[in-house]
């Protein structure tokens, strides 16, 4: 087969790439995709790893529950096990993944359709679909949980529906779980702000249509996959954002048996038809959440063609509590969104940076925003009012603070809510918010509400009590010589000013550790007074 001109990379060519930067483990023994893999995996999220030391796993030798071993192999976190991981998937460094996106979303570029794809050098259809150990059956797909999951589930995916009224494609990351070789159960949100497949399937009911073609990709190139948890408009197609990405046109080929175009270079296409009429009992399964999603009816999906490259990887995210794969896609793909949303269509200016947290339960939950010191007050509250409103299921707490707080420590951001805060005048609660995702979801007539809170600093104060830099590191530098445990610093771990210093005081602190205070107390000798109150204040001229 003819190879393709393309300006992105292929999964197998990603993995190469994270191979050579030290990111990928390959894991040789064999594996137990239902009891073994996931938890494996896990364990350097759970394990007290810091990010910097998370990578990608390949999986060459799978097994199932009943000791069945497959050819094909398997990868988690190959998508954004880290920073670094998702950074390389782009092919920009981690500090440039908001402006490519940025332009990728202003410049979008259409996809190019081909003839003949490596997606498609391997066709399952009609009878070979059915029977254990064909069809879906034939595919090392992972159980998540272990433990609570109900079936292996697809959660890598790439999931495309086309609206029936427009033709425009949606592409959407939805689960999916396997019921039989040739059907499985897809789960599309259907909240509000949810999913835009569910919006197709809304449609094709209207219209009386009894089934609903789509396409459930896996194993697309890095730029491709990355659209399935973007959060953009419903009459965007996402295989021209992905184009913006990549610089040039992303290939995509006809399915083979439904009218859907899908990525010419991905691993594995399963074509089929969503009914539309019945639906069936789905999960329980761990979801991004991070609980246990119970069982419900969702879409069933009849398997019409199973298409793949002759040489298959099975991508798998791990996801659940976080942080996780799935916190790392999301974080990294919405704090771009959320600080052009403030900064450039809001227009506020003092916003520096926005910060999603990730080891809390519900990653799109609690929003932090980083401000300028100077940032007038009425501007702090119109951001966070911005950020609580952006998405409908975003920004249940939202909380602003200064530039010299890592938002990504919670000490620090406790620190700032306990010094920085008054909460009867900067704390706000908001009603009428949907449940969005998690446990519990909008059922009848439930709400939620947001709250806000402003924990930046309201004026100038006096630095943080912690030796200056120079000599925290330093001492850092007789830590590392001693062969003491190796340190990972958390901010803060120095002290600096915060507006209410004078350079008199830096003075006598530097005649101190130079081992003159004897001369700082001549100096202050000096300055003796009568008839003050002990705690009156005094500023040196």
């Amino acid at each position: 087969m003819k190879k393709l001109t393309r300006t992105y990379l292929d999964l197998h060519e990603h993995l190469e790439a994270l191979k050579a930067r030290g990111l990928l483990h390959t894991v040789d023994r064999a594996i137990d995709k239902d009891s073994e893999l996931h938890p494996l995996v896990r364990w350097q999220f759970v394990g007290g790893l810091a990010e910097s030391d998370r990578k990608a796993f390949l999986f060459t030798n799978i097994t199932d529950g009943r000791g069945r071993a497959y050819s094909i192999p398997v990868v988690v976190g190959a998508i954004a096990a880290n920073r670094a991981i998702y950074s390389v998937g782009m092919g920009v460094p981690v500090e440039r993944i908001q402006s490519k996106w940025d332009q990728a979303i202003a410049h979008p570029v259409p996809p190019r359709v081909v003839t003949g794809a490596v997606c498609q050098e391997i066709v399952i259809e009609g009878k070979d679909l059915q029977g254990e150990g064909n069809g879906l059956d034939r595919l090392p797909i992972p159980i998540s949980t272990p433990g609570f999951d109900s079936a292996p589930t697809l959660t890598a995916t790439n999931v495309i529906t086309r609206d029936p009224e427009t033709g425009i494609q949606n592409m959407g990351t939805y689960r999916a779980a396997l019921k039989a070789p040739d059907r499985l159960v897809v789960r599309m949100a259907t909240r509000v702000g949810g999913a835009g497949g569910y919006v197709h399937y809304q449609k094709h009911q209207k219209r009386g249509d009894k089934t609903m073609p789509c396409a459930i990709v896996l194993g697309c190139p890095p730029c491709v996959a990355f659209m399935g948890p973007q959060k953009l408009s419903i009459d965007v197609d996402e295989l021209a954002v992905a184009g913006g990405l990549a610089g040039g046109p992303i290939n995509v080929v006809k399915a083979r048996t439904v009218d859907l175009l899908v990525p010419a270079e991905a691993e594995i296409v399963i074509e089929g038809l969503i009914d539309t009429e019945y639906v069936e009992p789905e999960a329980p399964f761990g979801e991004s959440h991070g609980h246990i999603a119970l069982e419900e009816f969702n879409m069933p999906m009849r398997v019409t063609a199973i298409t793949h490259r002759r040489n298959p990887i099975v991508p798998s995210y791990i996801s659940q509590v976080a942080p996780s794969e799935s916190s790392v896609i999301k974080r990294v793909a919405y704090e771009p969104l959320f600080l052009a949303h403030l900064r450039d269509s809001l227009g506020i200016r003092g916003v520096k940076r926005v910060a999603l947290h990730e080891p809390l339960t519900g990653l799109l939950r609690v929003t932090m925003i980083v401000v300028e010191k100077s940032m007038a007050r009425t501007e702090v509250w119109r951001a966070l009012y911005g950020a609580a409103y952006f998405k409908g299921d975003c920004g249940k707490i939202c909380i602003a603070v200064n530039e010299d707080i890592d938002p990504d420590n919670a000490d620090a951001l406790l620190w700032a809510m306990a010094y920085r805060m008054n909460p009867v005048e900067d704390v706000k609660a908001l009603a009428h918010r949907g449940q969005g995702h998690g446990p519990k979801r909008e059922h009848g007539q439930e709400e939620d509400s947001t709250l806000l809170m402003d924990a930046t600093m309201k004026s100038d104060m006096p630095p943080l009590a912690l030796p200056k830099r120079e000599y925290m590191e330093r001492a850092k530098s007789i830590w590392e010589e001693l062969g003491l445990p190796g340190l990972r610093p958390q901010a803060p771990w120095f002290g600096y000013s915060l507006g209410d210093w004078l350079p008199q005081w830096d003075e006598a602190a530097k005649r101190a550790v130079e081992g003159k205070y004897l001369e700082n107390g001549k100096r202050s000798l000096k300055q003796r007074r009568r008839g003050l109150k002990p705690e009156t204040k005094f500023r040196p001229d």
